[in-house]
């Protein structure tokens, strides 16, 4: 959005039923919640376009998403809020191919990629990737971990994922090359404390659905979430929250109820909550003339030479992702990692990954990003409270679990906090789509 366009934007109403601070996945799902009931609510956010952490560039034709991101159709949610055939997802394959010395090995889960029942039994039988014990040991927890509810997972004592894969008797290879390097980029972090609740949770969910993302990218899920939002204004920074009032870089404007939707540093210094802890991530988005390999699958580096965590030629299945027939590489690190003696280690990298020279690769877009992901740390605690006080409620996946589910489900809990607030009566949940 151009600095004319934010000067032409509707001017700022002195009140409002509900005014909504930030327009991420929660606040996006609140608003639009409280808006099918009939409240007039206005949504303030200080970028130029909706969707907070889940935001898409579009650098020479080639669709880069600020982080590798997927959106999983497994989630409950996710299934409700959003329309799915609309967002014309691209799935990625139910397999990692993981890069062991100078060969690859792929790994599939053999109900959903049944073709590649032969080309797993092969990988686990040339060994590298964990011990018979240790793959039925890894075997038995998935199992376990698809068929329990979410309500027994939630309920179970809670350690970090690192000793509870010990306990179990996943401690070698299979571990080290496979497991550690996968979660690595799907929890932020490579110390195995992130909650072991919420790390089955995860899981279940990917062996339950086949992850995605939209024809237009990620972006196309917040933009769909804000569609008919006609109190929507975009950079409006806001300043201060209290009870009933916030005041804006647009005006102050009252309300009878303020849910603060940001991120959760911003949403500590507007409500001095306590600090949450966040990850870092760094994507790098690379441009190959010609693709490294033909497999649309995540990819490892079982023997870890290097900062790279996970690495996907995306363009393989997401072919809109891609203005014409070079490939686009997404690429993510641990921490915030921009600098050029990074860079260099990641491609020298991705040559023994994907065996085939980087050297004629180019730098499409790096993404930095400090706050990427909210930390999930023991024990789980996904449900905490959205109200605050009479009138002020608060919003984020911070409030529940780190997640596109759980930014949509705080969204909702915070609507039906802010309708209670009005005295009007929770909306029922929308119901499941095919």
């Amino acid at each position: 959005m151009t600095e004319d366009s934010l000067a032409q934007a509707p001017a700022l109403p002195s009140h409002a039923e509900v005014v909504v601070v930030g327009a991420g996945l929660a606040g996006l799902a609140c608003a639009q919640r409280l808006a099918r009931r009939g409240v007039d609510v206005v949504v303030l956010e200080a970028a130029d376009a909706v969707g907070g952490r889940v935001r898409t560039d579009t650098v020479n034709g080639f669709i880069c998403d600020r982080g590798f991101q997927l959106i999983n159709p497994a989630f409950p949610e996710v299934r409700r809020v959003l329309d799915l055939p609309g967002l014309r997802l691209q799935p990625l394959p139910a397999a990692i191919v993981v890069a062991i010395g100078n060969g690859r090995r792929t790994l599939a889960d053999p109900r959903r990629a049944p073709g590649m029942l032969p080309r797993v039994a092969g990988a686990l039988i040339r060994g590298g990737l964990g011990s018979v014990r240790e793959q039925a040991a890894f075997g038995r927890w998935a199992l376990r971990t698809t068929r329990r509810g979410v309500d027994r997972i939630l309920t179970e004592p809670d350690v970090g994922w690192g000793q509870a894969l010990t306990d179990q008797g996943i401690d070698g290879d299979l571990r080290k090359r496979v497991l550690e390097p996968f979660l690595a980029g799907v929890l932020g972090e490579r110390d195995g404390t992130s909650s072991h609740r919420f790390t089955q949770l995860l899981v279940r969910s990917f062996l339950r659905g086949n992850p995605a993302v939209p024809w237009r990218g990620m972006q196309a899920v917040p933009d769909q979430l804000s569609t008919g939002l006609t109190g929507l204004h975009l950079g409006v920074t806001v300043e201060s929250v209290k009870p009933g009032r916030v005041s804006s870089t647009a005006g102050e404007i009252t309300a009878e109820c303020v849910v603060v939707a940001t991120d959760p540093t911003t949403a500590g210094r507007l409500l001095h909550l306590p600090a949450v802890q966040m990850r870092s991530l760094t994507t790098l988005w690379h441009v190959s003339p010609e693709p490294p390999t033909r497999s649309g699958a995540l990819h490892v580096d079982g023997d870890q030479r290097g900062p790279v965590v996970n690495t996907i030629v995306l363009s393989n299945r997401a072919k809109s992702y891609t203005p014409d027939d070079r490939s686009l590489i997404a690429t993510t690190v641990l921490g915030v990692a921009g600098d050029q003696a990074t860079e260099r280690a990641v491609l020298a990298q991705l040559e023994h990954i994907y065996g085939e020279s980087t050297r004629w690769w180019e730098l499409m877009r790096r993404h930095v990003i400090p706050q990427a992901l909210t930390a999930m740390p023991v024990p789980l605690e996904p449900r905490l409270p959205v109200s605050l006080a009479p009138g002020l409620v608060v919003a984020g996946d911070h409030r529940d679990t780190a997640s596109i589910q759980g930014a949509l489900v705080s969204g909702r809990r915070a609507a039906d906090a802010a309708l209670t607030d009005l005295g009007l009566p929770a909306m029922p949940r929308e119901p499941l789509r095919a």
